[in-house]
């Protein structure tokens, strides 16, 4: 993309409803979320689009489930949270997707078991839902 044309762009066109600064995860989503709705959206991104996009931010759709395995509880909490919010404000941006954990060792089975168990229980999910595929 030619920056000087792209530029040019905008300043011939008429106001925005919203400018977003940042292409990252967060205002990528800001962004398509209000076009979606029928705003005029500009989106402004010093470099390419989600290349600077952090952990911190895109970890809150899928719940922070990879940082149990690290023992950081309190971090898949704030990121549950944060996708409990995001399932609420914006469901149609939102799904839930069942997790395949391959295992190669006889004692994956179980310790990943045991997590999923435990990261059921933080997201308070619905017993009975299959979220593991043990695979050989």
């Amino acid at each position: 993309m030619n920056r000087d044309h792209a530029v040019s762009q905008i300043k011939g066109s008429a106001a925005f409803d919203l400018v977003i600064i940042g292409g990252g995860a967060s205002g990528l989503g800001a962004a398509v979320d209000a076009a979606s709705r029928g705003h005029s959206v500009l989106l402004v991104e010093q470099s390419d689009f989600a290349k600077g996009t952090s952990s911190r931010s895109t970890k809150l759709v899928h719940g922070g489930v990879r940082y149990l395995k690290q023992g950081n509880v309190s971090l898949v909490l704030e990121a549950l949270r944060e996708r409990g919010l995001l399932v609420q404000n914006a469901p149609h941006l939102v799904h839930s997707l069942p997790f395949v954990i391959p295992n190669y060792h006889w004692w994956e089975g179980p310790f990943y078991g045991i997590g999923m168990k435990v990261y059921d229980g933080l997201a308070h999910r619905a017993r009975g839902a299959q979220w593991r595929h043990h695979l050989s």
